[in-house]
């Protein structure tokens, strides 16, 4: 059977693929491969550019342009080729190595350099610096656009709706109101923090030999300030350089970049279960299209499916980042191979997230609020003054407030005659009952309206 979208095992590259492609350019196994070709690439532009302080023969930049190359066209064939090799070797960098070695011995002017190819690496000095590459790329060119546009959402509804009074339910039960754009605004920072968050977080890498004290580079040149070479190489990539390490980079900074995910997740995954809740109050409307069916049975029917996919999704990318947190920072002493396996799996985590994101984004261009039905919550619910009353009476020092406002609303339907009655019973100066009787379940709502302006 043919691999392809109808085929695939995963519905990241099958059912979601549409979502998902682009994530080949970074997370691929050919991608991958390419990611850790460039590294190789350029430690030997490294070594080539030292050739005074190592002592050897230095070459025209004509030569340098044929490495270069020899990223810039590499292609499925050549991936196939360090494959086909790594079925020999049984170890992927050293068949990347045999491979590079391959294509340098074309040029004459590069042979005497041949033997500098993958020189003192271990094989996660590449494998390192190349995920930290593509971690990298899929937070600028990825996460945090996506991210971008989910908060130019929250922050546009929340002025949006700045003044759509909402009953608020806390729990599960009628509560002071607030309004619609204000529960987004709060959503809205909630993000953003981890918005700013996230893109500060340093990605680190290290080049530093087996176990990150430089043994064989030193054994070979001595004399050689090998910590700084490896600090100019690494901060060459745009990210930073741990000095520290012993044969791994100990993936400190994949737990917080993970960690930092995985809470913007939780605060979508809250999100998508408030719109959901809010979507069967009918206090959104779902734009619907007529091809379009939400139920096989009950025509009826628009299922808020945009925001339950998300919901879904984003619990399975959490579960994998959050295995990936407990597991990567441990290492059996200076090395074992456990976080190898899991490493590779990175591109699936963010694969969910984006599945995610893309659902919700849907989901949003589809809302539609319902005034009514908001207006019709809040007046069905005049007990919900009684903190405010209560509040007021406290004020004027009116003894048992609370247990007075108790008596009158719990348990029972208030409407706006008893709450005014009551009011008019009170020993409080008369403009105040003249203010408390100005207030409705639509107008209580404090500063919700005005709090919006300080977003940013």
């Amino acid at each position: 059977m043919e691999l392809n979208e109808l085929t695939a095992i995963s519905p990241i590259d099958g059912r979601y693929s549409n979502s998902t492609k682009f994530l080949r350019n970074i997370f691929s196994e050919f991608s991958f491969l390419k990611y850790r070709l460039n590294v190789e690439i350029q430690w030997l532009k490294k070594i080539i550019h030292m050739h005074q302080i190592l002592e050897i023969k230095n070459i025209e930049n004509t030569e340098i342009l044929f490495l270069d190359n020899i990223l810039e066209k590499f292609n499925e064939e050549d991936a196939i080729s360090i494959k086909n090799i790594e079925k020999e070797t049984n170890h992927d960098i050293k068949a990347l190595e045999y491979f590079l070695r391959k294509k340098i011995s074309k040029s004459k002017k590069l042979l005497p350099f041949l033997e500098f190819v993958h020189f003192s690496c271990t094989s996660e000095d590449i494998n390192n610096i190349a995920y930290a590459l593509m971690i990298k790329n899929a937070r600028d060119e990825i996460i945090l656009p996506l991210w971008k546009k989910i908060l130019r959402f929250l922050k546009n509804a929340s002025f949006k709706y700045k003044d759509n009074s909402l009953l608020s339910m806390t729990h599960g039960q009628p509560a002071t109101p607030s309004t619609m754009g204000k529960e987004m605004a709060n959503f809205y920072y909630r993000m953003q923090r981890q918005y700013h968050k996230l893109k500060k977080i340093e990605i680190l890498g290290k080049m530093n030999g087996t176990t990150g004290n430089y043994n064989a580079h030193l054994a070979a040149y001595p004399k050689v300030d090998w910590h700084t070479i490896s600090k100019e190489f690494i901060v060459s990539f745009g990210i930073s350089w741990n000095p520290y390490t012993t044969q791994i980079e100990p993936h400190d900074y994949i737990v917080e970049f993970f960690g930092c995910m995985s809470l913007f997740n939780n605060i979508l995954i809250d999100f998508n279960r408030d719109i959901w809740g809010y979507i069967s109050l009918n206090y959104f409307k779902q734009k619907s299209k007529n091809q379009e069916i939400g139920s096989s049975i009950m025509p009826h029917k628009i299922n808020p499916i945009d925001f339950e996919n998300s919901e879904g999704n984003l619990g399975l990318s959490n579960a994998l980042m959050n295995h990936m947190m407990n597991k990567l920072p441990i290492s059996r002493w200076q090395r074992d191979l456990s976080d190898s396996t899991v490493l590779r799996n990175i591109g699936v985590a963010f694969s969910y997230s984006i599945i995610a994101y893309n659902s919700v984004l849907s989901g949003t261009n589809k809302l539609k609020i319902n005034t009514a039905q908001l207006l019709k919550n809040l007046n069905n619910n005049w007990s919900v003054l009684s903190e405010a009353i209560q509040t007021v009476m406290r004020r004027y020092k009116i003894e048992n407030a609370y247990e007075k406002l108790k008596q009158l609303t719990r348990g029972k339907e208030i409407k706006k005659i008893n709450i005014h009655q009551f009011i008019e019973k009170l020993n409080i100066p008369k403009i105040e009952k003249e203010r408390l009787k100005k207030l409705s379940p639509s107008n209580y709502i404090g500063a919700a309206s005005q709090i919006i302006d300080g977003i940013k």
